[in-house]
């Protein structure tokens, strides 16, 4: 099993999703191949994807690391899962142009990982990248699951599914902390161990649709009503997620 992480270089992204794949009994031997521009942020990802292969692993993934585009198909060859965290032109200067733009002419950007103009704009950018990163998995490993974390979501994973003949699936890791969150933000920490929920939905449309205590209690009568006065006596920072 290969798995390629392109956007190695987003560091904590990396740990977390891939220390998720070395605690799966079935991927304990995977050669994991780490892809990015940028050479030191990718060597201190390789650093800590390594020590963590060997502290939760016993060292039994492979790991090799990739440097700039002329090494990307090298890094795609062959490989079964390809998980994408990119971000192209970095928090600054672009992300924080898509801020400054629309503010310049009345329009609220709050954030550009969805929609909105801001959003647009930095699908653009990245849709170009994709380009060629679609071009080398059709040649290196066509039959490859593209795992799209980079936003804006919706518009990146689209543009995957539609214009090219990769198999794509966007993910977010919202849905694994949906309740847990939840419950802690409403001082209801004693009902997370053993719960049992039903969330629908991904790509920034979550929905927990059912959740319950290890007893098989319906706790959503409880959570209204504690998301209702909290909205209804103090400002913070779930206000939409809560109403």
């Amino acid at each position: 099993m290969k798995v390629t992480f392109v956007g190695a270089g987003s560091t904590v992204f990396a740990k977390n999703v891939l220390g998720d794949i070395m605690l799966c009994e079935m991927f304990h031997d995977v050669d994991i191949a780490l892809y990015d521009i940028d050479q030191n942020r990718l060597e201190e990802s390789y650093i800590l994807i390594d020590a963590m292969n060997r502290n939760i692993n016993e060292g039994r993934a492979k790991i090799e690391k990739y440097l700039g585009v002329e090494n990307r198909k090298a890094a795609l060859c062959n490989a079964d899962f390809v998980v994408n965290a990119i971000q192209v032109g970095l928090y600054e200067p672009c992300t924080v142009i898509d801020f400054e733009i629309p503010k310049k002419y009345g329009l609220r950007q709050t954030i550009a990982d969805t929609l909105g103009i801001g959003g647009v704009m930095r699908g653009l950018r990245t849709i170009q990248v994709m380009k060629g990163i679609a071009r080398d998995m059709e040649e290196v490993c066509p039959d490859a699951w593209f795992l799209n974390y980079t936003n804006p979501m919706s518009i990146i994973t689209g543009f995957m599914q539609r214009y090219t003949k990769i198999k794509t699936i966007g993910l977010c890791h919202s849905v694994q902390v949906c309740s847990y969150n939840l419950l802690k933000s409403l001082d209801l920490e004693d009902k997370l161990d053993g719960r049992i929920e039903t969330i629908a939905g991904i790509n920034h449309m979550g929905w927990l649709l059912d959740i319950r205590d290890k007893e098989g209690n319906d706790l959503y009568p409880e959570i209204r009503r504690r998301s209702k006065q909290k909205n209804l006596t103090e400002k913070h920072g779930d206000m939409v997620r809560f109403d």
